[in-house]
C-alpha cells in the first residue's frame, strides 16, 4: 500500500513554499536524507531531504506550483526495515536491564523509567544553539548532519541553519557519542536550544545507580533536570527585566502561590479548561508536569507531539508562547508589526472594488520591512540636504578608474564616499555611535565598519565594509565590487552583514535629486547619495557649469543636534570638492 510524504513544517510563520525543482521521478529508489524538492520559501532556496526509505510510486507536485506544510509530495512503497537499525536497541537491552535487577519488587512501576537512564546518562552533556551573530536569535533547521550513535568531534558541523540573513553552519563545541538529537529539519531554533545531547568521556556518577529512586522522580533523566534547571532561570530572568521596567518586582508581578491561577485565567477564546485530572491521564514526566507548574501552564491543554500524544518540555514551552502571543494579540485589537512595535487597523476587503493579486512577502523584502519598521517607530528621524561640487572629483576619478579596474574593482562615487565617510566619522563620533536606552548609555565605536545599500532581485541588503579608514580607495573599490557581486549572487554569510557602525546608500544609477534614508539601526546616521547633474553655478563673477552631487544625511535626533548633523554633511561636502582635505584633516 502506497505510502503518502508531506512536507514538513518550514519555519516559523512561514506557510508556503514554490517548488523550483523536483529532484525524484517515478519508479526512484528514495533514501533518507536524498533531496527531494527545492523550495523558495520567505527567506530563501531550500532542500527538502527525505525522511524515509522506499520506492517512489507517484510524484504529486510540480514546478512552481506552490505548496503548504501537509501537502503531499510524492507516494512510495516503503523499503523494508533493516535489521541494522534494531540493532542498537537489541545491543542496549543487556546493558539497560542491569539496574533493573537491582530493583526490589515494590519499586517495579519505577523499572520502565530506570531503564530510560542507566548510569552513562549521567556524563551526557547538551549542546545548545550558540550566538548566531548580531540581531540574530534564531534560524530555521535546513539539515542535520549527526545522528544518535554518531561520534561528534569539536569543531564539526552537526547542522545548517538559515536566518533571515543566510544559510550558517554550526560546529559541535563537544566531542562524544550522540545519543539524542533534539532539533528537526524544518524546525525554529533560538539561541540557547538544545541541539543534540552526546555521552562525554566523563565517568558516570556513582549516585546515579546507588542512590534510592525518587516517586516523584521517577521519570526524569539527569540532562532533562538540567535543561529544566536552565529554561527556568532564562525565563525567571525575563520576567525581572520586564518587570523592573515597570518599577514592580517579580514578586508583585508574579506572586508564586496565583501564577498557576493567573494562566488558567487568562487562555484566549477558544481554549477550554480541562474538567479535571480524574477524566484522563496526561502522558507527561514528572519534568515535564513540573515545567508547566513553574510556568502556569495547565498541563491537560497541551497537545503532545511525542510517540503516543506524550508531552515534552518543547511542546509545554510553544503552548505558553502560543497562549501568551493571543493574549497580546486580543489586548491589542489589531495586528503588531513585527520588529517596528507599530499597531495598524486591519486592510479592508480589496475584492469588493475589483480583481486584486496576492502575493506572499518573503525573505528579504519581509526582513527589510520588519528592520525598517523597528527603525523607523524607534528612532526619530531628521535629514539634512546639500550639494557637493564634484566637477574636479570626476576629473580624478576618470583618471585613476583604470587603476582600479587593474585592480579588479571599479572607481565608483561609493567607493570615493566610503574613504570620505570614514574620515568625517573619526572628526564627529557622534554619528560612529548607537544608543542603549535600557543602559541610558551612548555607546561610542572607535571601529570604522562601513555597510553599503545593495540592491538585489531580494530586496535590499547591506553588506559591511570593516575597518574602511585603513584602506586606501582602490582597496575600497575592489572590496566593494566583490562584496556586490556576493550579494547578488545570494552567497553573503551573517558575518558579511554584520558589525556595521554607518551606512552609505547611492541611488544615483536610478535617478533622482534628493530621498530621505532610513537610518540602519542600531546605528544613528545614514548618508544618501543622489544623481550628479550639470547645474549652472555662479562662479567668479559669472555662471558656469559644474557638476553637481546631491547628498542626504538622516540623523538620529537623540543624540545629533541639527547643527551638528549640517556641520557633518557639510564636513563631507568640502572633502568631496577639497580630496586634498582628506590628506590635510584627516
Amino acid at each position: 500500500m502506497a505510502t503518502e510524504f508531506r512536507l514538513p513544517e518550514l519555519g516559523e510563520n512561514i506557510e508556503f513554499g514554490d517548488v523550483v525543482r523536483i529532484a525524484v521521478t517515478a519508479g526512484e529508489t528514495i533514501k533518507e536524507g536524498q533531496t527531494v524538492v527545492e523550495l523558495e520559501t520567505d527567506k530563501a532556496v531550500v532542500e527538502v531531504p527525505s525522511t524515509v526509505n522506499g520506492v517512489i510510486e507517484e510524484v504529486k507536485v510540480t514546478n512552481s506550483q506552490q505548496v503548504k506544510s501537509g501537502d503531499v509530495l510524492f507516494t512510495y512503497t516503503p523499503a523494508e526495515a533493516e535489521p541494522a537499525e534494531t540493532a542498537p536497541a537489541e545491543a542496549a537491552k543487556p546493558e539497560a536491564e542491569t539496574p533493573a535487577v537491582e530493583q526490589p519488587v515494590a519499586a517495579a512501576q519505577a523499572a520502565v523509567p530506570e531503564l530510560r537512564a542507566p548510569a552513562v546518562n549521567a556524563s551526557n552533556a547538551e549542546f545548545r544553539l550558540p550566538e548566531l551573530g548580531e540581531n540574530i536569535d534564531s534560524g530555521d533547521v535546513v539539515s542535520i548532519a549527526v545522528k544518535p550513535g554518531d561520534t561528534v568531534t569539536e569543531g564539526q558541523t552537526v547542522l545548517e541553519l538559515e536566518t533571515d540573513k543566510a544559510v550558517v553552519e554550526v560546529p559541535s563545541t563537544l566531542s562524544g557519542r550522540v545519543t539524542e538529537v533534539a532539533a528537526k529539519v524544518g524546525q525554529k531554533l533560538k539561541v540557547g536550544d538544545v541541539i543534540f545531547t552526546a555521552a562525554t568521556s566523563q565517568p558516570a556518577t556513582p549516585a546515579v545507580t546507588t542512590a534510592p529512586a525518587q516517586p516523584e522522580k521517577a521519570g526524569a533523566e539527569p540532562g532533562e533536570e538540567a535543561a529544566d534547571q536552565s529554561y527556568m532561570a532564562m525565563t525567571r530572568q525575563t520576567f525581572r527585566s520586564a518587570r523592573s521596567a515597570e518599577g514592580k518586582s517579580e514578586e508583585e508581578a508574579f506572586p508564586p502561590d496565583t501564577l498557576p491561577e493567573i494562566a488558567l485565567e487568562t487562555h484566549p477564546a477558544g481554549l477550554e479548561k480541562h474538567a479535571g485530572p480524574e477524566h484522563r491521564t496526561v502522558p507527561a514526566s514528572p519534568i515535564v508536569r513540573k515545567l508547566a507548574r513553574e510556568i502556569g501552564v495547565d498541563i491537560y491543554l497541551v497537545k503532545g507531539t511525542g510517540p503516543g500524544g506524550r508531552i515534552s518540555q518543547g511542546d509545554v514551552k510553544a503552548f505558553a508562547k502560543s497562549v501568551f502571543a493571543a493574549l497580546a494579540e486580543q489586548e491589542a485589537g489589531a495586528r503588531v508589526v513585527p520588529g517596528g512595535g507599530a499597531v495598524i487597523a486591519r486592510l479592508p476587503d480589496f475584492s469588493r472594488w475589483g480583481k486584486i493579486e496576492k502575493v506572499s512577502m518573503r525573505g528579504v523584502r519581509r526582513k527589510t520591512a520588519e528592520h525598517l519598521a523597528l527603525a523607523w517607530n524607534t528612532i526619530p528621524h531628521v535629514t539634512q540636504f546639500d550639494k557637493a561640487d564634484i566637477t574636479e572629483l570626476e576629473e580624478l576619478r576618470k583618471r585613476f578608474a583604470p587603476k582600479a579596474e587593474k585592480a579588479g574593482g571599479k572607481m565608483t562615487m561609493t567607493a570615493i564616499a566610503l574613504k570620505v565617510v570614514a574620515s568625517g566619522l573619526k572628526a564627529f563620533p557622534q554619528f560612529n555611535a548607537s544608543i542603549d536606552m535600557a543602559g541610558e548609555e551612548i555607546i561610542y565605536k572607535r571601529y570604522f565598519n562601513i555597510g553599503v545599500a545593495v540592491d538585489t532581485d531580494r530586496g535590499l541588503l547591506v553588506p559591511v565594509i570593516r575597518d574602511v579608514d585603513k584602506k586606501n580607495i582602490i582597496e575600497l573599490a575592489v572590496e566593494l565590487s566583490a562584496v556586490s557581486a556576493k550579494a547578488r549572487e545570494k552567497k553573503l554569510t551573517v558575518e558579511d552583514m554584520e558589525g556595521g557602525s554607518f551606512t552609505i546608500t547611492n541611488l544615483g544609477g536610478v535617478g533622482g535629486t534628493a530621498f530621505t534614508p532610513i537610518v540602519n539601526y542600531p546605528e544613528v546616521a545614514i548618508l544618501g547619495i543622489s544623481r550628479s547633474r550639470v547645474e549652472p553655478v555662479w562662479m567668479n563673477g559669472k555662471f558656469e557649469p559644474r557638476i553637481m552631487l546631491p547628498l542626504s544625511v538622516s540623523y538620529d535626533h537623540r543624540i545629533i543636534d541639527g547643527a551638528d548633523a549640517a556641520r557633518f554633511t557639510r564636513w563631507i561636502v568640502d572633502a568631496l570638492e577639497q580630496p586634498f582635505l582628506l590628506s590635510v584633516q584627516g
